[in-house]
Order: structure tokens, then C-alpha cells, then sequence
């Protein structure tokens, strides 16, 4: 299976499966597994590698080879390990945290004025990996009873988003609370809340008039301030990541009529009793609620995506 050259040595080149189905192999045979990248020799132990050209080979999470061209892409909803099992070399990366849940109504005829959630932190990069494990933590969204709560925060490694900020409501505080990106604010005067800072946006400020929860913050803008209206979620950001482009990080939109949308990304929208949900997975805010009484709508979950080239 291999010729001598002039000046080089030429291995065969078969695919694991090619590999897999020989029916005969001689102990020291050596190949080039194209599917790996790796040059393997046979043993009495079977297949080993004896030295990956560079191309990386890894498990974890759901894996596609056909969604990017040229790529491999791993995508974690639920926990697990990205462990890279051959080669080295650079790999991208994005790390969702889960949102914050909207804002929850008191009894008061203007108890439901309500913030929408923040969306969670959003971190993009590339990192040189060799082979090793990284453990995957995906957020939970922020639950919504008996009080709003944030987003939980999701993790690659040791990069680390923060979660989206709850909703500001006016049975708990009328500012919206701090996260990845910030919660909106409640009637009559909540703040919005700030969001950390290359992760996220802070969420829209109420105002005295009616109507007036702000928007929660999304990845890529603010949260939209409340009144005469309630205020819009900010948009989150678009990805190519698993190759067409996707938004995540929206935030949620504030309570009262008329309901608000939540941003762009998976935002819930504002308005209703409960408030909208965020969309599973995108790290989206969950929308403010309409109602005396009133829960806003959960924050959605976050993920983790890690790709590099096949």
C-alpha cells in the first residue's frame, strides 16, 4: 500500500471506512486515513495513529461535517465534554448563556408595567487546542415564579458567559437586574439594568407614563426605554458559526399594551399574562407581562457551538 518515490515515501490513502472494512491487514501495514488526517499503522492492538498532519479530530455534542463547507461543528444544548482526540490547531468558538426570565406583575392596577428579560452573555472567539478535554456547561433560562430570576451562566473551558438579567417588576424592585445583557426596567421609574460589558447591552429604562417597561438588552443593541409605549428587546447578534447565518442573544420585550416584540435572536415578545418565553437555545430575555398578578415569560437556555476546519 505504499511506493517508494525519488524522494519520498507515498502511503496509501484509504477513509475510516474504507479502513474498517479490510478483511485481511498485515501487522506493520501503514496507511493515510483521509478522513482523520492521521498516518496509522496495524498492530497486534488493531488501528493506532501514529502521527495526526495537523487536521484535528474531536467528539462532543451533536456533529456535523456537511452544515459549513470545509468544517466540522460541534453543538452542545445540554452538558458534555468537547475533547479533541487528535491534531492541533486553532478553533472557533461561541458561548450563549441562558436569558433572564421577564418581569413579574404586583395587584396594583399598575403592577404590570413590567421589564423584559436580558438577554445572556454572548462571547465569540478562536482558541488553539491540542488534544485534551473541555468541559461544556450549558445556562439554564431564568425561571419566572414566584419572582423573575436570571438567566444561568454557560462555559467552554474556561471561557465563561454571564447570564441574562430578570426583568424589573413591580412586585420585586422596579429596576431591571445586571447581567450578560441587562433587564428592563418597570413602571414608574426602574432603571435599566447594565450588562457586562463585550458580552451584552443593558436592558431600556421605564418612565413615569403609562405603559412605559423597558426592553430587555440584547447581544448586539439596548434594550428600547418604555413610554408612551413599552419598549422593544435589543437585538442579539448574527452568527455563521454551523455555516448560514443565525441571531441569538435577543432580549425580551417589555410589558403592558401594546405588546412589544422581543429582539431579534430569540427574544419573547412583551405583553400577555404570562409574558412570551425566549426561544429555547438562543439565550433570548423572556417578555414582560400585561397582567395585575402577572408572570413575565421564562428566559430561554443558552448553547455552545465549536467549529473548525475538516
Amino acid at each position: 500500500m505504499s511506493k517508494l518515490n525519488a524522494n519520498s515515501v507515498e502511503f496509501g490513502s484509504l477513509t475510516t471506512t474504507q479502513r474498517n472494512a479490510l478483511t485481511s491487514v498485515s501487522d506493520g501495514t501503514v496507511i493515510f486515513n483521509s478522513t482523520s488526517g492521521a498516518l496509522e499503522a496495524y498492530g497486534p492492538g488493531g488501528w493506532r495513529t501514529v502521527i495526526n498532519l495537523g487536521v484535528i479530530s474531536a467528539t462532543g455534542g451533536t456533529t456535523s461535517t456537511t452544515s459549513r463547507t470545509g468544517y466540522t461543528v460541534h453543538t452542545f444544548t445540554s452538558p458534555g465534554t468537547f475533547t479533541v482526540t487528535g491534531g492541533s490547531g486553532t478553533i472557533e468558538y461561541l458561548v450563549v448563556a441562558g436569558g433572564g426570565a421577564g418581569g413579574k406583575g404586583s395587584y396594583n392596577n399598575s403592577g404590570y408595567e413590567t421589564g423584559g428579560g436580558g438577554a445572556g452573555g454572548y462571547k465569540t472567539g478562536t482558541l488553539s487546542v491540542s488534544p485534551g478535554s473541555y468541559p461544556v456547561t450549558i445556562g439554564g433560562g431564568g425561571a419566572a415564579t414566584p419572582y423573575a430570576y436570571p438567566g444561568q451562566p454557560s462555559a467552554f473551558g474556561t471561557t465563561i458567559s454571564t447570564g441574562g438579567g430578570a426583568g424589573g417588576g413591580n412586585a420585586t424592585g422596579y429596576a431591571g437586574e445586571f447581567g450578560g445583557s441587562g433587564g428592563g426596567g418597570a413602571h414608574p421609574v426602574g432603571a435599566g439594568g447594565p450588562g457586562v460589558a463585550g458580552q451584552g447591552n443593558p436592558g431600556g429604562a421605564a418612565n413615569t407614563g403609562p405603559n412605559s417597561g423597558g426592553g430587555g438588552g440584547g447581544a448586539g443593541a439596548a434594550g428600547a426605554g418604555g413610554g408612551p409605549a413599552p419598549g422593544d428587546g435589543g437585538d442579539g447578534y448574527s452568527s455563521s458559526i454551523t455555516g448560514a447565518p443565525v441571531y441569538r442573544g435577543g432580549g425580551g420585550g417589555g410589558g403592558n399594551s401594546p405588546s412589544k416584540q422581543g429582539g431579534l435572536g430569540g427574544g419573547g415578545d412583551g405583553g400577555g399574562n404570562p409574558g412570551n418565553n425566549g426561544t429555547a437555545n438562543t439565550g433570548g430575555g423572556g417578555g414582560g407581562c400585561s397582567a395585575a398578578y402577572g408572570t413575565g415569560g421564562l428566559g430561554a437556555s443558552g448553547i455552545v457551538i465549536v467549529a473548525y476546519p475538516s
